[in-house]
């Protein structure tokens, strides 16, 4: 009874939510000119674009038997087959979503602009040599400076799809197959996650928001997608690790953990989430200190690898600081982003994921009571409260003014879970679908 009273509460922080999305279209598009944003629809990069498209039928069904059935068949699953559905489940809606755009504007042409990773290519044909002299073509007055997507990353980006380009995979179909299907075990890594640290329960509770959330707009539809993945796979392995299993998944944790900070500097605040995961397993970290070794081994396997090569991290995120000034960030207003951003989150979490974060606010403020159920809400809360943490630093940073319905995916997953504490999750399902249906047959995005 208590859970259905706060429901009104619920509607507020969600009518709350919706009246800074407003907030965000109205002062960007009344306030401020495209000069200043350099944004089409403004807080989202895109264009107001009503279209349908052969995605639509299937993304209608994907929605409509996720709404009706996900809750009953997350609950009721063996727990490896869940995994399997959901991971199907989310790439059925990914690639529905993708395919209103069609196959060449949704998916295949994506990765191939003047801006992204498969329009340098051609230029990687010696990789060590690309690597050595990578931080020379970052700032915008180097000669043949790289793109705007390759010179934000570190080369690991650019360089997993050279990768695929060199096993016969080219071109920008392979690059959207893989960031599809890779993007899409984002969420079975943070369920994997979940019910190592929460428990079972709440993993299930959480399955058909993971599956159904407004992100995956953006998840089949750029690199940060894969970035996701990674990340997520990297928190799972250590939520693992540090439960019990085998010191391997913490090498395999630190191999990953290198890897995200080679694919994004952004997601070096994936610390963040790494140290709330230790501190929810410190029992097995007490227990097992060694486990340290392999974590801190594999981890170094990257940037070690990268250094020998010859590519400098930290000198070439200091040139994309310089760059970042020198184009659009020099102009984007921060007074507006550093909440505007926060009005981008919203869409790609949606609202359900917004009423599920006041409550996880009220079980951490609440912290009374020693049940089993209420220690794995008390740790959900904790996790996901992690996770925004590690968003709201990256919204501070002014690091990223704009298009953070695309940056901020990796940490947007992580708020997804906080749904597992709402009631009647039909309706919230109902509510993430219409959303994310709304946002893809509306605005077209882009960069």
């Amino acid at each position: 009874m208590t859970r259905l009273r706060s429901v009104p509460r619920d509607l507020y922080a969600a009518a709350a939510a919706v009246l800074l999305v407003a907030a965000a279209i109205l002062v960007g598009r009344n306030v401020y000119t495209y000069d200043d944003l350099i944004v089409g629809w403004p807080p989202l990069l895109g264009r107001w674009d009503p279209h349908l498209g052969p995605g639509t039928p299937a993304a209608l069904l994907v929605a409509a038997a996720t709404v009706a059935y996900g809750p009953a068949v997350a609950a009721r699953l063996g727990w490896r087959a869940l995994l399997l559905a959901a991971w199907g489940a989310a790439m059925a809606w990914t690639w529905s979503l993708a395919l209103i755009d069609g196959w060449e504007r949704g998916i295949a042409g994506r990765l191939t602009t003047s801006q992204e990773y498969l329009s340098v290519i051609d230029r990687w044909r010696d990789i060590p040599a690309t690597l050595r002299d990578f931080n020379g073509h970052i700032l915008l007055h180097s000669p043949d400076n790289w793109p705007a997507h390759v010179a934000g990353h570190p080369p690991g980006a650019t360089l997993t799809y050279v990768l695929l380009d060199r096993i016969g995979l080219g071109g920008g179909g392979w690059a959207g197959v893989w960031t599809i299907t890779v993007g899409a075990t984002a969420c079975v890594a943070v369920l994997v996650t979940v019910r190592a640290l929460c428990g079972e329960r709440l993993a299930r509770r959480a399955a058909p928001f993971l599956v159904l959330a407004p992100a995956a707009v953006w998840m089949g539809t750029s690199a940060d997608g894969y970035f996701a993945a990674v990340a997520a796979w990297a928190v799972a392995l250590l939520a693992l690790t540090v439960t019990g299993r085998s010191l391997w998944w913490a090498a395999g944790a630190g191999l990953l953990s290198g890897l995200t900070c080679y694919l994004s500097y952004g997601l070096t605040l994936f610390a963040v989430i790494g140290a709330a995961v230790l501190l929810l397993g410190r029992r097995g970290v007490r227990e097992r200190p060694l486990l340290f070794l392999p974590l801190l081994a594999g981890m170094a396997v990257v940037p070690v690898a990268f250094t020998v090569v010859g590519f400098d991290w930290w000198e070439a995120y200091h040139l994309l600081v310089e760059r970042y000034y020198e184009g659009a960030a020099g102009v984007r207003p921060y007074a507006y982003w550093v909440w505007a951003n926060l009005a981008c989150t919203v869409l790609i979490t949606g609202l359900a994921t917004v009423a599920g974060l006041r409550r996880a606010g009220v079980v951490l403020i609440r912290r009374q009571g020693n049940g089993d159920a209420r220690a794995e809400d008390l740790r959900l809360a904790f996790l996901v409260a992690a996770g925004l943490l590690a968003l709201l630093i990256a919204d501070l940073s002014g690091m990223s003014k704009a298009e953070t319905e695309r940056i901020w995916l990796p940490f947007a997953l992580w708020l997804l879970p906080a749904c597992a504490f709402l009631p009647r999750p039909r309706a919230w399902l109902a509510a993430q679908a219409v959303l994310a249906l709304l946002l893809n047959h509306l605005v077209a995005t882009g960069w």
